[in-house]
């Protein structure tokens, strides 16, 4: 039983580490081919080779963070705020948004005031 997980993790280890690679490999390739292709005609920069097409690659991770996966991380914690609003009362909610205003500036409805 504990030797299929630990087999199980390193398999599934192996394949995403097989899947980076190939992902990078094809990106750097893509990479360079398009550099390749546009910049010495539109810039007259000159041609890369394919190790300088994945530091690009790295480059514009940092400048940019790009190559993100989907919104997955995003939808869950509005998924879950959802619930957790749906279960609130009108009290908490209020409450809620209160505190929200103080740190965040106008969150849902203004309160509405009361003239005497």
């Amino acid at each position: 039983m504990i030797v299929n997980r630990i087999v199980t993790k390193i398999v599934k280890g192996l394949t995403i580490a097989t899947f980076a690679v190939v992902v990078t490999l094809l990106l750097g390739f893509v990479v360079k081919g398009l550099w390749n292709w546009l910049t010495p005609t539109l810039f007259g920069w000159h041609l890369i080779t394919f190790w300088q097409a994945i530091g690009i690659l790295i480059l514009s991770k940092i400048l940019f963070g790009g190559i993100r996966g989907g919104r997955g991380g995003r939808m869950r914690w509005r998924s879950r705020m959802k619930e957790r609003w749906e279960h609130m009362t009108p009290e908490e909610r209020e409450k809620f948004r209160e505190g929200m205003r103080g740190r965040c500036g106008p969150f849902g409805a203004p309160p509405v005031e009361r003239k005497a």
